[in-house]
């Protein structure tokens, strides 16, 4: 089985019609070079790092008008749609993280909220707080597409390999983590992370990824990349401009890497023992 995907690299800001606009003209775009399947990067609608902002800015799924507009556009396109993450409220009152699917007639066919949260102190000097404004995902979600077996996660979620391993295992061959990486973590980290979740699992990586200078004054990495399941990038922008990435994508690849190298089937239970030597 193959199948075309469409990766949509944005430059989202503060402004969610705006970040509507610009991401339904690069699905379109995406479309008409003939994607059958098409994904966004994380945070999609609405790049706000203004806690306060972002709390007034945001809408419950019901009523959020990308969630209207991006189920509308599937319809009009007649493709599947990943919107790699949008942030909307919960019913706590904090934000999700949450990717939904649009299915080609425009109806949600599955949604993942984000699980992993990004706390952390940068050696630059910026600090993330994801957890102070965002309610956390509890479920791994796979998702059975004409085209592939499809696992769920989204941007910091790559750094936990047992979520990736727990998807393979439930029999995902195509995996996405649509991200917002910092540069100095994408200069770092991007490739590397994204080529070991191919091959430890033996499946596809799509990862569509937000780039550039955003108008909250934030700078993402850009560079959407697609891995095959052997570990090799078989596409990638090589920038951090809006733009559309095309791959084909033969699923028959997954089968063929896992039997080569069979570590889903091979793992194992064990038990750890902690021993002081110096006590020997």
């Amino acid at each position: 089985m193959s199948f075309k995907a469409g990766l949509v690299q944005l430059r989202s800001g503060t402004d969610e019609g705006q970040n509507l606009s610009a991401a339904r003209a690069l699905i379109r775009e995406a479309a008409a070079k003939g994607a059958d399947f098409i994904t966004t990067p994380e945070i999609t609608n609405l790049f706000e790092p203004d806690r306060k902002a972002m709390a007034a800015k945001l809408s419950p799924q019901g009523e959020n008008i990308s969630v209207r507009g991006f189920s509308e556009l599937a319809k009009e396109i007649g493709r599947w749609l990943h919107i790699g993450s949008l942030a909307l409220k919960s019913e706590s009152g904090l934000a999700l993280n949450r990717s939904l699917i649009f299915a080609p007639d425009g109806r949600i066919a599955a949604s993942y909220d984000k699980v992993h949260l990004f706390d952390v102190d940068l050696p630059n000097g910026d600090k993330y707080r994801e957890s102070e404004a965002y309610q956390g995902g509890k479920d791994a979600v796979v998702v059975d597409l004409p085209f592939c077996a499809l696992g769920l996660a989204i941007c910091y979620d790559v750094r936990f390999p047992a979520l990736f391993n727990t998807l393979a295992n439930a029999g995902a061959n195509v995996l996405v983590a649509p991200a917002a990486f910092t540069v100095p973590t994408g200069q770092a980290h991007w490739h590397v992370l994204q080529r070991a979740r191919a091959i430890e699992t033996g499946s596809f990586m799509i990862t569509a990824a937000q780039g550039g200078d955003h108008k909250n004054g934030r700078a993402t990495y850009g560079h959407s990349l697609v891995v095959n399941p052997w570990g090799e990038v078989i596409a990638e922008l090589p920038h951090d401009e809006p733009g559309v990435l095309l791959a084909d994508i033969d699923v028959g690849e997954a089968a063929k890497a896992r039997a080569r190298i069979p570590a889903l089937a091979n793992a194992r239970p064990f038990a750890l023992k902690r021993l002081n030597a110096m006590a020997m």
